[in-house]
């Protein structure tokens, strides 16, 4: 029996199969797509295939984060059962589900006094932010402390590199992030804007690369030039795509020839629904550990 209980959002983008394996509960995300609201759930309330289908077909969803309430249903049980919690959330750089993990954990240290719920902003987001908890989740197993843990994740948590890439600009249009103007130069360009977390956990463009093959080459130069120990890199590799697989998977195997220490094959995860709802169709994120970001 583990010490303490590791938890996180839906929004970590890894599997159902994972966080049942590895017995990490998680608080889900909703989304509301044309006046019915569902849970980010891997597929339960809706399959994703369903949902990107009705994106692409034209249709928005809205998202709603976490609140306070729903953090204290989950943590409540833990905390009875006599275990202290080590809760990661999704990036307070996209939103603001950080200040209610720690409404709730105010609420719930009052209530317990003799327990600790340690709250940790990933400054990540879907796979990049699965991967933080995949670590601390290995940690966990090699029997160290809460403590131990949060202090790792703490230390490490801006090591992780999220560089992400889209060839499908009209969510991006849609959600106010680019210009109409920039949406139809890039279309007819062939534009694959290339973005990156930035040390608060923001998503900021950085680069405009022309065509889809110059820009999945560009992905892994990144993580060449910023990866430990460049090409030799041998810890775990993460990948995650929206209604992409094809595409998934020629960034996985430039990684692959490229990186031929790596820890495992490289993992490719779907980007689920309430980070999909942002990204539209066409995005490929690549996450890594490396140096500190730093901006």
């Amino acid at each position: 029996m583990h010490q303490f209980e590791l938890t996180c959002c839906s929004t970590a983008d890894m599997t159902l199969d994972f966080f049942e394996k590895n017995k990490i509960p998680f608080a889900c995300f909703s989304f509301t797509m044309d006046g019915m609201e569902y849970e980010d759930d891997y597929g339960k309330s809706m399959p994703l295939e369903t949902f990107y289908q009705r994106i692409a077909a034209g249709e928005q969803a809205v998202t709603s984060q976490v609140n306070a309430e729903k953090y204290c249903e989950m943590f409540e049980p833990i905390l009875k059962e006599g275990k202290d919690i080590v809760h990661i959330t999704l990036s307070s750089g996209i939103t603001s589900t950080y200040n209610s993990a720690i409404i709730a954990k105010n609420m719930m240290e009052e209530a317990y006094p003799e327990r600790t719920v340690h709250i940790i902003d990933s400054y990540g987001a879907s796979s990049g932010y699965g991967l933080l908890i995949t670590y601390a989740c290995e940690l966990r197993d090699a029997g160290k402390s809460a403590e131990e843990v949060r202090k790792w994740v703490e230390d490490n948590k801006l090591r992780v590199h999220h560089w992400f890439f889209s060839t499908d600009l009209t969510s991006y249009l849609r959600g106010g992030r680019i210009s109409a103007t920039s949406a139809w130069f890039g279309t007819v360009l062939h534009i694959c804007p290339l973005m990156n977390m930035d040390h608060i956990g923001r998503l900021i463009p950085r680069f405009k690369i022309r065509g889809k093959k110059k820009v999945k080459e560009e992905i892994v130069n990144k993580m060449e030039l910023f990866a430990d120990n460049g090409t030799e890199y041998d810890e775990k590799c993460y990948i995650s795509h929206s209604a992409c697989l094809e595409d998934a998977e020629d960034v996985r195997d430039l990684v692959e020839a490229k990186f031929p220490n790596l820890k495992g094959k490289v993992l490719i995860n779907n980007i689920g629904t309430v980070i999909g709802s942002h990204t539209g169709i066409g995005t490929i994120a690549l996450y890594f550990l490396g140096r500190v970001r730093e901006d």
